[in-house]
């Protein structure tokens, strides 16, 4: 009998301060992981979505531009570099691999700005629909991923301030103690300059002194 009192107090007692362990943020670090990840994937899906736009844009400015070889060839590279590079949620907290990642998608960034640069000097790919239809997703995509970036940042945000905030300080010293801070995006001074390249474009849409293979003079 003396048993069962004492099972059914212990039962009493767990009902009792489940609901307070709650409410000390005891699941607000595994919640706040979880949210940074899923908002992570969100980064990375829109990233994806802008490298599987790249080929056909190269595709279709590539069938004008031929003095420009150098320049889609660089955009080419960027991209085989961007997506060469993963950052799993497992690694989020790794600042050095999120950096590469970070480094790799701004050089992306920025030889897509020369492309489209590139491109205003033709009238012909201008005038092509198809580039008008890429050009415009592109667009879409880059909107995406800044949005990506932003939610992901917060979420971040919210999960490092609990890691060093009271009470859920003290989960993290212990029951936690694995749960590390994650790596936000920082802004990029280079990437966030649009490209102040201008090309001379001479008869017949080639930029003026430009060989072909070759990139065009800057001004």
């Amino acid at each position: 009998m003396m048993q069962i009192n004492s099972r059914l107090a212990a039962v009493a007692a767990v009902v009792v301060m489940a609901p307070a362990v709650s409410g000390c943020g005891v699941n607000a670090i595994p919640t706040n992981e979880e949210r940074a990840q899923a908002e992570w994937a969100n980064v990375q899906a829109a990233y994806q979505r802008r490298a599987d736009l790249i080929p056909n844009l190269v595709a279709t400015v590539q069938a004008a531009a031929v003095a420009e070889r150098t320049t889609l060839t660089e955009v080419i590279e960027a991209r085989s570099r961007a997506t060469s590079i993963q950052v799993s949620p497992e690694t989020l907290n790794d600042p050095a691999a999120f950096q590469r990642y970070q480094a790799a998608q701004d050089e992306l960034s920025r030889g897509l700005g020369r492309l489209l640069l590139v491109a205003e000097q033709y009238p012909q790919i201008q005038s092509n629909q198809n580039f008008i239809a890429l050009q415009s997703q592109l667009e879409g995509t880059e909107n995406r991923i800044n949005v990506a970036r932003r939610d992901y940042n917060e979420a971040v945000r919210v999960h490092n301030t609990a890691l060093r905030t009271f009470p859920t300080v003290i989960w993290a010293t212990t029951i936690h103690s694995g749960s590390k801070p994650m790596t936000l995006f920082s802004a990029n001074a280079a990437a966030q300059s649009a490209p102040t390249v201008a090309f001379d474009v001479g008869p017949g849409g080639a930029a003026a002194g430009a060989a072909p293979g070759s990139a065009p003079p800057a001004r």
